[in-house]
């Protein structure tokens, strides 16, 4: 695994988020028919929340971003994305296990949506989490809480 860390997100990381968001989404989109130049962007934008954000950094560089919002009594894991040169590295599988070993301190479910078809969902279901519904669109999934130690 590459050297990364986690560091609070600022709201100057906006932009950097929504290209990175732009280019790793891209492929999925289109196979779905459903890419918009502005609006890949622009969704980003709209929900960025830096109080419940991440940025991850290899060689100090920003190599990707993830979210992990309140909600309903667990959390929703957001806007998890790595540039390109940073995935198949075990880093997406690093900041997970931090962020999900957060949730089970606290005994919160976590749900998140990805992409039908998208090469997330194996990360995804490696690290306990299963569909409870779907769309023409999307896989919502949850990480049911384990039983009590």
């Amino acid at each position: 695994m590459h050297a990364w860390h986690l560091r609070p997100a600022s709201a100057a990381d906006v932009e950097p988020a929504a290209e990175l968001r732009a280019v790793v989404m891209r492929p999925d989109l289109e196979r779905l028919g459903r890419y918009d130049d502005h609006r890949v962007r622009q969704r980003l934008r709209d929900a960025f929340e830096p109080a419940h954000t991440w940025v991850v950094e290899t060689g100090g560089a920003f190599a990707g971003c993830v979210a992990l919002r309140p909600a309903d009594g667990g959390y929703w894991l957001e806007h998890f994305y790595l540039a390109p040169d940073a995935q198949g590295a075990g880093i997406g599988s690093g900041v997970l296990r931090r962020l999900l070993d957060r949730c089970d301190r606290e005994r919160a479910p976590v749900r998140l949506n990805v992409l039908q078809g998208s090469p997330a969902r194996r990360l995804y279901e490696r690290h306990g989490f299963v569909p409870e519904s779907e769309d023409a669109v999307d896989v919502f999934m949850v990480r049911p809480l384990s039983p009590a130690p």
